[in-house]
């Protein structure tokens, strides 16, 4: 079933003002984008969003195509940054002040610090510094002509969805943010996929080892990584459900963002999946990811992917 694109919206507002979400992923890979999803969100529904601020309160955090990897779709990740000082144009009009609803995005199969740095250069060159060139007989700015471009840059969140990936993942964060005024930096793990890939326990193991990497990285740098795990509802895919969330929770101590899956939205009561949101988002979040013998683990995940994938 493909969701046409106002179901999606419709989706996501009632995640968040039926189930509690604080967080949409908004999928723009392998799909006809929308422009004017913020728009859309503003004039559907202005009560709603008049009381939870889209980009602070809520967030709309875009899915874009990764053009290592997917060729055919590339130019739509440029066509997807290209919309994103009109969203700002959109929330500043709504509310009145400047208001930024869109200022990070996903990049999935992240498997260089590259991928991501490519993504965080262009836009700060080609979209947002292009405002002060001038146009014509050096009369006017682009600024001048069509307005202010805002923000200034956007947070690239690296989705890692391999084992061998997610292994080096510190290396590759480190590489990243390196040259760049970044104090926060949100880190995506993928769990479902990767298990359907390399095998249940491998993936749990990767997971586990590239959250103590990350712990580490944090304490070396002083940036404060915020871990993002995908999780299914099947055992499988992670396991995370309604029924599971203080496990699934104490498992992985210093996630600070659960994805939740469609299952986890919608096979359960409303109600249970409200109060299984609300835990997930007021729930203490440790300082450090739990131990894990790194050489033992990395064993165990070379010989059970093997016989998994055979």
């Amino acid at each position: 079933h493909i969701l046409a694109g106002e179901e999606e919206i419709k989706e996501a507002f009632y995640a968040f003002s039926h189930l509690g979400c604080d967080e949409q992923m908004w999928d723009v890979e392998g799909k006809e984008i929308d422009p004017h999803v913020v728009r859309k969100f503003l004039a559907l529904y202005p009560d709603y969003f008049s009381e939870h601020v889209l980009g602070q309160d809520v967030r709309l955090t875009l899915r874009v195509p990764n053009p290592a990897v997917e060729k055919v779709e590339a130019k739509i990740l440029l066509e997807t940054l290209e919309n994103i000082p009109r969203s700002t144009d959109a929330a500043r009009l709504f509310y009145g002040r400047d208001v930024t609803p869109i200022f990070e995005i996903i990049l999935p199969m992240t498997t260089t610090a590259k991928c991501i740095n490519r993504i965080y250069q262009y836009y700060h060159t080609y979209i947002y510094k292009r405002q002060y060139l001038p146009l014509g007989d050096h009369d006017i700015t682009t600024r001048d002509w069509v307005g202010e471009f805002s923000p200034s840059h956007i947070d690239v969140i690296p989705l890692f969805e391999d084992v061998p990936t997610m292994l080096n993942v510190a290396n590759i964060v480190k590489e990243y943010i390196a040259d760049k005024p970044i104090t926060d930096q949100r880190v995506f793990l993928a769990r479902s996929d990767t298990a359907m890939n390399y095998g249940l326990l491998s993936a749990a193991l990767a997971n586990k080892i590239a959250l103590a990497q990350l712990d580490d990285l944090s304490a070396r740098t002083g940036v404060r990584i915020y871990p993002i795990l995908g999780l299914g509802s099947s055992p499988f895919r992670g396991g995370l459900s309604p029924d599971t969330v203080a496990r699934i929770g104490a498992e992985y101590p210093s996630v600070v963002t659960f994805t939740i899956q469609s299952a986890f939205k919608f096979d359960y009561p409303p109600d249970k999946v409200r109060a299984a949101c609300q835990y997930l988002k007021s729930r203490v979040i440790p300082q450090r990811a739990k131990p894990i013998d790194v050489p033992k683990a990395s064993s165990i995940i070379e010989r059970y992917s093997q016989k998994y994938r055979k």
